[in-house]
């Protein structure tokens, strides 16, 4: 395979890319400058030394500290823990200007053809909520798109952290400010705001 076919191959492996688009993308690498290359190069490099994952939050992030930014912050509501599919989704939560807490990012939803979990992070999830309990957790927000699978996976969860928590923490979903097949990545900031106050 020729180095061209090779990217487009590549660019097309990305989330809604076809290869229609991926050309795009190889058409643009090629007709930038060596420097702009040598950038794009360097910052893939860079991915291996400096982005991690945080262990108590399951985020990708950069940075010296195993710990991401939000974890790490002291001033954080460490009585709720919003629970979303992927990381965009705390973007997203945070432009709202809403929500205080922490986070838990599960690494998608489960699919409802197939019901399986591979490359969730529900064991994680699960495991850390007694010693959240124990530092005073109160709420776990299910903050998943308004769509089959982000409902299936809420009730999931909610299924199996019920008795768990018992009355010390409750467990609520995002209020239906959102609409039925919406992304939480895509949702304005009114809406999101709406879909944090309106949880039940």
């Amino acid at each position: 395979m020729n180095p061209l076919d090779r990217l487009s191959a590549l660019f097309e492996k990305f989330p809604g890319i076809g290869p229609r688009q991926a050309g795009r993308f190889v058409q643009h690498v090629v007709r930038a400058s060596p420097s702009v290359r040598n950038e794009f190069i360097s910052a893939l490099q860079e991915i291996d030394t400096q982005v991690r994952q945080c262990p108590s939050c399951m985020r990708i992030h950069s940075g010296s500290r195993d710990l991401c930014n939000i974890c790490d912050n002291a001033r954080r509501d460490t009585s709720t823990l919003a629970v979303v599919a992927i990381d965009a989704d705390i973007l997203a939560l945070e432009r709202s200007g809403t929500y205080k807490g922490l986070y838990f990012v599960l690494g998608g939803t489960i699919a409802l053809t197939s019901e399986k979990m591979n490359g969730l992070h529900m064991r994680q999830l699960f495991d850390s909520i007694p010693t959240r309990v124990e530092k005073g957790l109160r709420e776990i927000i299910l903050a998943f798109p308004a769509n089959p699978e982000g409902d299936a996976t809420a009730v999931r969860i909610k299924e199996e952290l019920t008795p768990v928590v018992g009355e010390n923490c409750r467990i609520t979903t995002l209020g239906r400010g959102l609409s039925t097949g919406s992304e939480l990545e895509y949702a304005d900031v009114d809406t999101l705001r709406n879909a944090l106050v309106n949880r039940k």
